[in-house]
């Protein structure tokens, strides 16, 4: 390990210390005065302890970036454990990060394309957004192609793998309050195989390209175009996309625009797992751009796992066993999976009755996600001293299930703030059996495909 990473790591360690040692203390002076308080004091000093500990966090990670920031991007957003207020403290790290100063930007512009101001005819030296690994400037081309350009942060290399060091110790912080039980190995695993690529922007330019390809003239799915010639290892240029974020979106719209978004965010995250077979593994809001009537732009294609040969059709069987309701199926499955070691000696039903908890959506004919049903389903999936325990202490997650796991509550997440209602069952049949249209936006799917097809 060289010296400028090691002081790294030691530094940002020190700041993970710092945040975690704060919020041990303020934690116990909730508890200390919550002693002898009744029951709707110890709530409003619990929720008072989350909301200040959400501040800190957002704060703390805010100005680190990488990874750590990433992290608390996809805690604050999927965990409606959590009081408004702390979501909103937490939301920051989707929206409103800390940027650089335009005189880093612009040098590494510079070092990647040449001056920044020569390369463009017109370059917005204020960032438009920032978050964990760059940050967006709106520019003008020479050709007078109006282009968002993502400039990655200088240093964050060795951010990043300081990160994946420390990462384990932010989810240990976030278990300390709301994350009761969870095991973050997994995820950190997870982390460690995925995040490195963000580093290059070249790979994430052949992503976008990717999927700006498949989904060109798809009647509701658009991924900006990518601008090749500007695109290099830290810098990636593609073509401006006006939007509303997440929050703006939520403050204006009505509820035909939110159940519009909805879907169409569901269909892209399901075409793109069962058909394209790549997905974006970073469902969190300030990766959309909305427009008004509830229409979508996906951004930011650095996060993309993709299946490797035969490795959805090892993990889709148990899938069948939910949805068929078949529990005998469904252990049988997860046996050969790996999900559950063999002789574990679990009742069926009461591995079905766990497992199918995120799938209840798809076991009725109509269903509306709301955040209520998100938050206790939640909470039910992590009680480790609930009914549930002894099927928790047996399952396993193996780390190639992990990425889309985190997209299943990520999407889910999204749909209960939206409200989103549909007949879930049906039209995950689209996708899985190439079952008929099951709304307009399925129809317009279909006939999509069907226009594409020699």
């Amino acid at each position: 390990m060289s010296t400028r990473h090691l002081r790294t790591r030691l530094s940002r360690g020190f700041r993970i210390g710092r945040l975690t040692a704060r919020n041990g203390v303020r934690f116990v002076g909730t508890r200390i005065r919550g002693v002898g308080a009744d029951d709707a004091r110890k709530t409003a000093l619990n929720e008072q302890f989350a909301i200040r500990t959400a501040q800190d966090v957002a704060r703390e990670l805010g100005q680190m970036k990488g990874a750590m920031m990433k992290a608390g991007q996809l805690i604050g957003f999927i965990i409606e454990s959590l009081p408004d207020d702390a979501q909103q403290a937490l939301a920051t790290l989707q929206a409103d990060a800390p940027p650089m100063s335009p005189a880093l930007a612009a040098q590494v512009v510079t070092e990647e394309l040449g001056d920044p101001k020569q390369v463009f005819l017109d370059w917005g030296e204020t960032p438009i957004a920032a978050a964990s690994i760059g940050q967006v400037h709106r520019a003008i081309t020479r050709d007078g192609r109006v282009v968002a350009v993502k400039v990655q942060y200088p240093g964050i290399a060795d951010a990043l793998g300081a990160d994946l060091a420390n990462v384990e110790v932010l989810y240990g912080l976030m278990t300390s309050f709301v994350l009761k039980g969870i095991d973050a190995k997994a995820v950190v695993e997870e982390v460690r195989l995925r995040m490195i690529d963000e580093l290059d922007y070249r790979i994430e330019a052949a992503n976008q390209r990717e999927f700006s390809n498949y989904y060109r003239d798809h009647p509701f799915i658009r991924v900006p175009a990518l601008v090749p010639e500007l695109s290099t290892q830290r810098v990636i240029t593609s073509e401006w996309v006006d939007g509303l974020s997440f929050q703006t979106f939520m403050d204006q719209s009505t509820q035909a625009a939110r159940q519009r978004a909805g879907e169409i965010i569901w269909r892209f995250s399901q075409h793109s797992i069962l058909r394209l077979g790549a997905f974006n593994g970073d469902p969190h809001p300030g990766n959309y751009r909305f427009a008004p009537d509830g229409s979508v732009t996906f951004l930011d294609f650095g996060l993309v796992k993709r299946w490797t040969p035969g490795e959805w059709d090892h993990l889709e069987p148990s899938l069948h066993g939910i949805l068929g309701r078949d529990p005998e199926r469904l252990v049988r499955d997860m046996e050969n999976i790996g999900f559950l070691p063999v002789g574990h000696g679990l009742d069926a039903q009461a591995v079905f009755d766990y497992v199918s908890a995120p799938y209840r959506p798809y076991l009725a004919d109509e269903f509306t996600f709301s955040r209520e049903y998100v938050k206790d389903t939640i909470g039910k999936i992590l009680d480790i001293k609930g009914p549930h325990a002894p099927v928790i202490e047996k399952v396993n997650l193996p780390v190639s299930f992990v990425m889309l796991d985190r997209v299943v509550w990520g999407i889910s997440a999204l749909l209960g703030k939206l409200g989103t209602h549909g007949p879930w069952r049906s039209m995950m049949d689209e996708y899985l059996s190439n079952g008929a249209p099951s709304t307009p936006l399925g129809h317009l799917e279909a006939n999509w495909l069907a226009s594409r097809k020699p």
